[in-house]
């Protein structure tokens, strides 16, 4: 029964329609025959859009309104489908994430920087990881001004994240206009950004130990700085059989040259370019000799003279009265009374790359050589005169974090790094006992201890097990039975002893271990 009045009102309402429509024609004319052509079997669509459209009577259905609602129905499933990217996860190539352990390593090699530093009255600056490019942009020939990180910023400005340091401690004396005391001893720890093929201990990014004397003409400058280097080789474990210097003097390529007729504009070039014979064939470079002038019977006596290996030797192929000779056997008397001879060597293929190097250089290296060179540097007397400045003598080094550290990792003397090494471990064995373990550790973080206070509830095991990985020297356990009579059990994760200590007397004992240390 149900099912015929439903066909009864389906064909009433069909009929209606046609009414409508033929009354709807008769009224517009012939233009509104359109409306007729449309299927019989969209007709309940049509008659509730129109009422929804048209707002008469009863509700509408916005499911039938909204044509578009099923497309993004199924969009939304469909979206969330879709699996999210997974962040890469790596650092930019060539560069580092620190760690805590990292970190922690990290400081541990800077404190031993800035205490040899301190050692020989040198005081630390910096500068600005970015830098203008023309800083850099010296026209030698030089790989540093290959490997820049350079752009152009928001303000139409060129600009560089610095490579090494020198330039910008040039950039900050002559910003002072004569205004600084000399002698100037200072000393940095800059991150310094290359754009280099990367090898063991040679990096996209690194730290680099910078020190640096102004205003001595002297030798006694290079001596004092050779002997802060040899100085910390020594403090972190190293030995004259681990590590070597080669010394030489751009002095002795400069007079051989003038002896062979070469313009005094070509000697830096030159010395860029003879430091390469150290990583590739002279054939890789001959173009480049000859196109600054050097006839091959010059490049010849020139990789002649860097074959030698004692001053005695150099002195035979120098004119008389040699100053690079002079210099250089002055610099190893110095360094006899610095108590670093055995440190020292002289070795004529030393050159150094950068082109404002006018005197003394040096390099310290690797005996077994499986690493690079650990540290370099030398004598620039002319920096500040490229940028404009007045004449100021200058001798410096840089020292890169990346390859020491392998160094002291292969030699097996760099210490472990993986516990935060706090002295105290403090935890509460009840939560109504928290508070008192949070003024306890602060009696201990007041008398200059570093604390662990454990923060949520932790079963006693899990705060030895903690203690122990972090490489904790104590722990203090604050339980009910010894607060009532003003006491923590302390113990000493050393040798497993544990006792009472009075909370009112804790600053004596801390007082107490840290004499017996």
């Amino acid at each position: 029964m149900k099912t015929s009045y439903t066909a009864m009102f389906f064909t009433s309402a069909i009929l209606q329609r046609r009414v409508a429509v033929s009354a709807f024609q008769f009224a517009a004319g012939p233009a509104a025959s359109i409306i007729s052509t449309r299927p019989i079997a969209s007709t309940s669509h049509i008659l509730l859009s129109a009422k929804a459209e048209g707002g008469g009577g009863g509700r509408s259905s916005a499911a039938v309104v909204d044509k578009d609602l099923m497309s993004k129905t199924t969009d939304g499933k469909q979206q969330k489908k879709k699996k999210v990217a997974l962040l890469d996860t790596n650092p930019p190539k060539g560069t580092r994430d620190f760690y805590p352990s990292d970190m922690r390593l990290r400081t541990w090699l800077f404190d031993q920087w800035r205490s040899v530093a301190s050692m020989y009255g040198f005081s630390e600056y910096d500068a600005p990881v970015l830098e203008s490019e023309s800083l850099y942009t010296r026209k030698a020939g030089e790989e540093v001004t290959q490997q820049l990180y350079n752009f152009v910023d928001k303000g139409e400005r060129s600009v560089a994240l610095r490579p090494e340091m020198t330039p910008s401690l040039a950039r900050m004396v002559m910003a002072k206009k004569g205004g600084l005391p000399l002698p100037l001893k200072w000393f940095s720890i800059p991150q310094c950004w290359r754009y280099e093929r990367m090898t063991r201990g040679r990096r996209r990014e690194h730290f680099q130990w910078n020190m640096d004397v102004w205003g001595v003409e002297g030798i006694e400058a290079e001596a004092e700085l050779l002997s802060a280097m040899v100085t910390f080789f020594k403090k972190v474990g190293l030995t004259s059989e681990d590590v070597g210097i080669k010394v030489n003097s751009r002095g002795v390529l400069g007079e051989v040259l003038a002896e062979l007729g070469v313009p005094e504009e070509k000697f830096a070039a030159t010395c860029v370019l003879m430091d390469k014979l150290e990583k590739v064939p002279i054939d890789a470079i001959q173009g480049d000799l000859e196109e600054l002038g050097l006839e091959k019977s010059t490049i010849e006596k020139l990789l002649t003279v860097l074959t030698n290996k004692s001053i005695e030797s150099i002195s035979e192929v120098l004119p008389p009265e040699s100053q690079a000779v002079a210099e250089l056997s002055q610099l190893f008397k110095l360094c006899e009374a610095y108590g670093i001879s055995d440190w020292v060597m002289f070795d004529a293929s030393v050159i150094r790359g950068l082109a404002y190097y006018t005197g003394v250089v040096f390099e310290a290296f690797d005996r077994q050589g499986v690493l690079r060179a650990i540290a370099g540097g030398g004598r620039y007397d002319k920096l500040l005169e490229t940028f404009g400045g007045d004449p100021t003598p200058a001798a410096g080094f840089g020292f890169g974090d990346a390859v020491i550290v392998e160094l002291l990792k292969e030699r097996d003397v760099l210490p472990s790094f993986e516990g935060s090494g706090y002295d105290t471990v403090v935890f509460a064995m009840s939560e109504d006992l928290y508070s008192v373990a949070i003024e306890v550790a602060s009696k201990l973080r007041a008398e200059g201890q570093t604390v662990d206070l454990i923060l949520e509830k932790k079963k006693t095991k899990w705060v030895f097990k903690h203690a122990s990985r972090n490489e904790a020297r104590y722990c203090v356990i604050v339980a009910g039975n010894e607060y009532e009579n003003g006491e923590v059990s302390v113990k000493d994760l050393s040798v497993g002893e544990q006792k009472a200590v009075k909370i009112d007397a804790l600053g004596d004992w801390v007082q107490e271990v840290s004499e017996s240390e």
